[in-house]
């Protein structure tokens, strides 16, 4: 028999928890940082100054699971170990290509730091490599150099040269289609670089000297007399670089799945500098000589001059390949059937919670449509229960009432799910099911409901790209996949023709890639032509924007910072109330109404509880001004 060691009251520890606390406390010592800041989410992990983001452990933990995570951590805590930002942002080379290289190879001496020292270290960090390039399998059928991008590439030869372990399997072609051109122009400067791994300084000039060799940047003679002046002043300017905010960049294009910052000064004092240094009214504005913000932890719109609308340099390479369509064009009704039993099978169980917080919303709503009346009038509707008063009295005068009007306005409310790859799984059967029964429960009280779907047709960015390598590789194409949205039920639709149509989300290969910016303008501007007194957006997700197309050739945080100025234009200027719900992610960094979720489980609840506080706010609580709804 065992016995707990539980006090009475206390919650049970999750499996995981365990070896979330080994692994935090093996990053601080390692990081020599013990004030770090660790969370484990289901998002893209990312370091940012102090503050790292590694992936939520899998309910059934493997060895192979836990060596990733490990790997994720151990990354980071070397590139906080053994980096120095000054150092790397004074021998950045210009122009984005060689950028990305310079970038890599530093990531990849880091890792090599430790790989060298430590057995178990090079252990995980290699299964983290094999789990990143194995995901999708987005290199190993490669034949084309043009789609195997040369950072990774030379990272990994570079990685080969330091610790003597080879490139991962998934990812052999995409180093062999580079190995010849590299090994013919730079071999001697890879081999120049095993000598200088523990030295950052002497490292970045020997990786400036192999871009030279490569066509890719100047040498560095000319620039080391600048260099060593810039030496002796580093005591007296540091203090002052970090009170500027240069955010750099880390890692950018494909390789780096693991998003890196080295200025936390930027986070730390957003509020404050931004107010005193920014010009008034721009929320998005970026120094031209800076490095773009990390993805994911760019700051978030400021409340300035609503006038000066908010400029973006985004744009679609080409629109020519992008589709709209509906469940029913993407699948037979014979598989969408099929499907649809599969939905009903996985949450059986689930449907019964979900079903009964709907009738509780229903009730909740209907409560606010209960009809009322005026009594005594002059005019109006007879009155049947005064006539007693006449036949009593006959020169009592007649009795008529008259139906109030109820402050239930005409409504359609649109959900708009995330059907991006890192969705598969439980959080998209739970997030149809909940739409399914939302959309029923809704439509009873007389509230008209459009389901609405989002991802991209290809992985690898389709036919968009192949439009874009065919044409020479023009410079910043901008977004560089094809996207597809999807309309699994339109408002006017009712619920019972479109049931079966959200069993398209259990279809395999329908999940791919995200692109919010551009799902939720389309979303939004759907709203926008109906013909509703009030409009209602709510978005499902469960990571920030990635389309690794996109991003290879475009700055790191390019999606996001389109999606953070769509989402202040609807939020500033547009009469649709926008709400977001976070499935493992922290949404309340991009919407001013949001709410974030653990667990996939947790969605029906919430997503009935926020419904039905804004048709309270709007029904119950007219007396309270409309802007100054927020959800906590």
């Amino acid at each position: 028999m065992s016995i707990s060691n539980r006090k009475p009251g206390q919650t049970k520890e999750a499996p995981a928890e365990p070896l979330k606390r080994a692994i935090s406390g093996a990053m601080k010592a390692i990081a020599r940082r013990p004030e770090m800041e660790i969370v484990f989410a289901a998002d893209k992990p990312s370091l940012v100054g102090e503050r790292a983001r590694l992936p939520e452990p899998p309910r059934k933990l493997t060895a192979q699971d836990v060596a990733i995570l490990r790997g994720h951590s151990d990354s980071m805590a070397l590139r906080l170990a053994c980096h120095d930002a000054t150092v790397h942002r004074r021998a950045a080379p210009e122009g984005d290509a060689a950028r990305a290289v310079f970038d890599a190879v530093e990531q990849a001496r880091v890792e090599c730091v430790g790989s060298r020292r430590m057995t178990g270290m090079a252990d995980n960090i290699t299964a983290m490599l094999d789990d990143r390039y194995h995901r999708g399998g987005r290199y190993e059928e490669i034949t084309d150099r043009a789609d195997a991008p040369l950072e990774d590439a030379l990272a990994l030869m570079v990685r080969e040269r330091l610790t003597g372990l080879r490139p991962p399997k998934a990812a052999e072609k995409l180093v062999d289609l580079w190995r010849d051109v590299i090994e013919t122009k730079a071999g001697g400067d890879l081999d120049r670089l095993s000598k200088a791994v523990e030295d950052q300084r002497a490292f970045a000039r020997t990786v400036r000297d192999m871009l030279a060799s490569l066509d890719m940047a100047e040498q560095t003679s000319q620039g080391q007399d600048d260099e060593q002046d810039e030496d002796n002043q580093d005591q007296s300017s540091e203090d002052q670089q970090n009170q500027d905010g240069e955010a750099e960049q880390e890692s950018q294009g494909e390789r780096s799945e693991v998003e890196v910052s080295d200025d936390a000064t930027e986070e730390l004092q957003e509020g404050a500098s931004e107010a005193s240094d920014a010009p008034a009214g721009d929320w998005d504005e970026e120094d031209e000589n800076s490095d773009a913000e990390e993805a994911g932890e760019a700051p978030r719109p400021r409340d300035g001059k609503q006038n000066d609308r908010p400029q973006t340099d985004y744009k679609a390479y080409t629109q020519k390949f992008d589709e709209i369509v509906t469940a029913e064009e993407l699948c037979d009704a014979e598989e969408l059937t099929r499907l649809r039993a599969y939905l009903d099978k996985q949450l059986a169980h689930l449907q019964g919670v979900v079903a009964r917080l709907a009738n509780r919303l229903q009730r909740r709503l209907m409560a606010q449509q209960n009809r009322s009346w005026q009594f005594d009038l002059e005019e109006g509707a007879l009155d049947p229960a005064r006539l007693p008063r006449i036949i009593i009295d006959p020169y009592q005068p007649l009795s008529f009432r008259q139906e109030s009007d109820t402050n239930f306005r005409d409504t359609v409310v649109t959900l708009l799910i995330d059907n991006s790859g890192s969705m598969r799984g439980r959080p998209i059967t739970v997030a149809a099911t909940c739409a399914d029964i939302l959309a029923r429960t809704l439509e009873r009280c007389g509230v008209k409901v459009e389901l609405l779907g989002f991802t991209t047709r290809a992985w690898k960015g389709g036919l968009s790209r192949e439009a874009w390598l065919q044409s020479g590789k023009p410079a910043a194409p901008g977004r560089l996949n094809d996207l597809r949205h999807i309309i699994y039920k339109s408002a006017d639709a009712p619920w019972r023709r479109a049931r079966k149509n959200l069993g398209l989300m259990m279809r395999e290969g329908l999940l791919k890639e995200n692109i919010d910016g551009e799902a939720l303008d389309w979303a939004h501007k759907r709203l926008l032509g109906r013909s509703e007194q009030r409009k209602i957006l709510m978005v499902i997700s469960d990571g920030a924007p990635v389309d690794d197309s996109t991003l290879s050739v475009n700055a790191g945080n390019y999606l996001e910072r389109h999606l953070r100025h769509i989402i202040a234009e609807i939020e500033t200027r547009s009469p649709v109330e926008l709400i977001a719900i976070g499935i493992g992610h922290d949404v309340t960094r991009y919407y001013r109404r949001a709410v974030t979720i653990v667990d996939a489980e947790e969605l029906g609840g919430v997503m009935t509880e926020k419904l039905a506080e804004l048709f309270e706010e709007d029904a119950g609580f007219s007396t309270k001004s409309r802007g100054s709804r927020r959800l906590q």
